[in-house]
């Protein structure tokens, strides 16, 4: 039996190669119809896109990345998608169980659509937890809700609405962006051209089992590591500043470990980050933290002009609460300052959402009159249920009514709960959906363009309309104003999550019937892993949820910065706010300038060959509110790392370098719930501190 398999892809030109199916796959293959209109000029007739095999399997995979997504995000405020890493473990997982087990027990053939399904199950179930480290936590540390073990209850229905409001309301919105427009969608497309390559050879399935196994090597050795580090420092944090300064007798070096936290960290998951990110940002973001924390800090601190490093406190100005503000200045309004540069971009978004949900709504109305024996004799009307673009059959699309009523039911769900738990009312609920609708069309013609999603600016754009909101008191004026970012941030969140999987689905040849359904499983273990992950973390470690204490420092695990970020904003748009020293509201002011012009200068003004060398502004805000130096350091040496790699085996690179990162983020977040589980169980750790400060345990990490 011959089929015809692709052999390579790029966007002008399609190639193959005949190869014989293995024998082990005859049985459950059906044949390949060649159709010049599919993607990838192939079309693979499989028995069944969905299954729960893959549906399970691959939220499963996105529990994986929901843990590191909690870790990450509570430490540094950044998360990660789950697509590459769902499609290689899906694929290293129920390829041999396809061939192992008997249809009934699993079993039966695994194609590269299926594999799509699973994919896409793994970004649902990964992409859940944002609000939870930023929005969320800001509530608790301004006092507006109780703890998460009381607030359960409200924290679940509220992540069932933010989940599925985004599942049903990027239904319509694929037409689109990802039919008629034809995004580019860079991680997405990525992701089908990973699939793909993973099932046109054997030699495609071998370099795919090799990745796995490098995924689960470098999960296994940040995962044990971790673990190790919890019993023993040393595994944890060197401090080698410390020791060197110590020998030598030399203050300033003691100093810049023991009190600004200057040491080496095993910090894979950061490890891992770098190795993902642009050194644009990576070296700034080091750079910046090194003059900050390593430079002017220290000095101000010695002349007297700061109280102290870290903390917060009415005697005066520390280095950490000096630089909050103008890093928040530099963060939000440089996103802001992004989104301008890029109006076309904009427009295009909210133009071509409002026409994709008006082609949806008339395309749903002719079928509702079509059902009900209505002739419809407008010839331009009938030529409007169906797309010319369109490649899949109406049983593979997914009908009209389906998100019509999922939409409506999650509005209403959405507003019952805001209401009943967190008092917000009924009118300010439906706008605060309205808007993160509208900042969905932004958020998916931005991650189409560019891969990135504007989450975070999305959510200040919604505090800032319900500032002026009233209520009855200024904490309710605060809830409210938190929970509008919160409810518009996951919208759109989810929305882009879901069409960017829908292009995956295009460019492999999926349906998008399957990928709904598999999204939809996926949607119930990503509201029970956001959930409990929060409660588990926040249990383990109360500096997340704890409400400051003006003049008390307070050590915590995390860096807490997009939850800082949040709670600030808050404070300015409501009132409520610590008064700023007059030198902290210049150099906020001058970072505000800054944040401006910055993006204008590098779009408009910087040939495109120097972007990558402009520094990134988002990333110098991050440094200022970041008082964990080793997190920089991390992220560098990471992406020294693979700059070395790169340099000496480029096809090594191009090949295991996300297997890596994405085992090492994952094995490092796994392993920390974990620890946060024995810290519950009051579990001792830190037994051998033959590396802390003094050898005391006090300062052990």
């Amino acid at each position: 039996m011959k089929e015809e398999y692709p052999a390579s892809y790029n966007d002008e030109k399609i190639e193959y190669e005949v190869r014989s199916t293995p024998e082990d796959v005859v049985d459950h293959q059906e044949q390949v119809v060649i159709k010049d209109d599919q993607p990838f000029g192939v079309n693979f007739i499989e028995e069944s896109q969905f299954t729960w095999r893959s549906s399970i399997v691959g939220a499963l995979l996105g529990c994986v990345v929901a843990a590191s997504n909690t870790y990450l995000g509570l430490k540094i405020g950044w998360t990660f998608g789950a697509s590459l890493f769902g499609a290689i473990f899906s694929f290293a997982i129920l390829k041999p169980m396809s061939r192992i087990l008997p249809p009934r027990w699993g079993g039966g053939y695994f194609g590269p659509k299926e594999n799509c399904t699973a994919q896409s199950a793994a970004t649902t179930a990964g992409g859940l937890s944002a609000g939870f480290v930023a929005g969320i936590p800001a509530m608790y540390k301004l006092g507006l809700m109780t703890t998460p073990r009381e607030d359960a209850a409200a924290l679940v229905l509220f992540t069932i609405a933010a989940a599925f409001y985004g599942l049903f309301f990027a239904v319509p919105l694929r037409n689109h962006f990802v039919v008629k427009q034809d995004l580019t969608f860079p991680t997405p497309r990525a992701a089908a051209t990973t699939i793909i390559s993973l099932h046109n050879s054997v030699e495609g399935e071998q370099e795919a089992m090799k990745k796995a196994k490098w995924m689960a090597l470098w999960f296994a050795i940040s995962f044990i590591w971790t673990l190790i580090a919890y019993f023993v420092p040393f595994f944890d944090t060197l401090h080698i500043l410390w020791y060197i300064g110590n020998a030598a007798g030399y203050t300033p070096l003691i100093s810049a470990d023991a009190t600004w936290g200057w040491n080496f960290k095993f910090d894979f998951p950061f490890w891992g980050a770098g190795l993902m990110t642009p050194g644009s940002t990576c070296v700034t973001f080091f750079l910046a933290t090194l003059l900050l924390y390593g430079v002017i800090g220290p000095v101000m601190v010695v002349q007297g002009h700061f109280v102290k490093a870290y903390g917060f406190t009415d005697e005066g100005d520390t280095a950490q609460s000096f630089y909050l503000w103008p890093g928040i200045a530099l963060m939000v309004i440089s996103s802001f300052a992004e989104m301008l540069v890029r109006y076309d971009t904009l427009w295009r978004g909210i133009k071509g959402g409002i026409l994709g949900l008006r082609d949806a709504s008339v395309n749903c109305y002719y079928k509702v009159r079509s059902l009900m024996g209505h002739q419809n004799g407008d010839r331009k009307h009938t030529e409007m249920e169906r797309d010319p673009d369109e490649i899949f059959s109406d049983s593979e699309l997914v009908p009209a009514w389906w998100w019509i009523l999922g939409t409506f039911i999650s509005i209403i769900f959405t507003c019952a709960i805001c209401g009943e738990y967190f008092g917000m009312p009924v009118y300010q609920s439906i706008v605060a959906v309205i808007l993160g609708f509208i900042f969905a069309f932004v958020g998916i013609q931005a991650a189409g363009e560019t891969d990135i999603n504007p989450t975070g600016s999305i959510g200040k754009m919604s505090q800032l309309v319900f500032a002026k909101m009233p209520a009855d008191s200024l904490q309710q004026v605060q809830k409210n104003n938190l929970m509008a970012g919160n409810i518009s941030a996951s919208a759109a969140s989810q929305a882009v999550d879901m069409v960017g999987d829908l292009k995956t689905g295009q460019l492999v040849g999926a349906s998008p019937r399957s990928q709904f359904w598999a999204q939809f499983i996926a949607s119930f273990f990503a509201i029970g892993i956001a959930v409990g992950l929060f409660i588990l973390f926040a249990d383990a470690y109360p500096c997340i949820t704890s409400i400051p204490v003006p003049g008390v420092e307070e050590k915590c695990e995390f860096g807490l910065i997009a939850v800082t970020a949040w709670l600030k904003v808050t404070q300015l748009l409501t009132g409520g706010g610590d008064p700023l020293s007059r030198a902290c509201i210049i150099v906020t002011a001058v970072c505000a300038v800054v944040a401006v012009i910055g993006p204008f200068f590098r779009h408009f003004l910087l040939p495109q060959k120097y972007h990558r060398f402009f520094p990134s502004m988002s990333a110098i805000g991050i440094a200022m509110i970041n008082s964990s130096p080793e997190v920089p350091l991390s992220m560098l040496l990471g992406w020294i790392f693979g700059k070395i790699w790169k340099r000496f085996a480029r096809n090594s690179y191009d090949n295991l370098m996300y297997s890596a990162a994405g085992g090492m983020i994952a094995g490092q977040g796994i392993s920390a719930i974990l620890q946060a589980a024995l810290k519950i169980g009051n579990v001792e750790g830190n037994v051998i501190v033959a590396s802390c400060i003094d050898k005391l345990v006090d300062n052990c990490p």
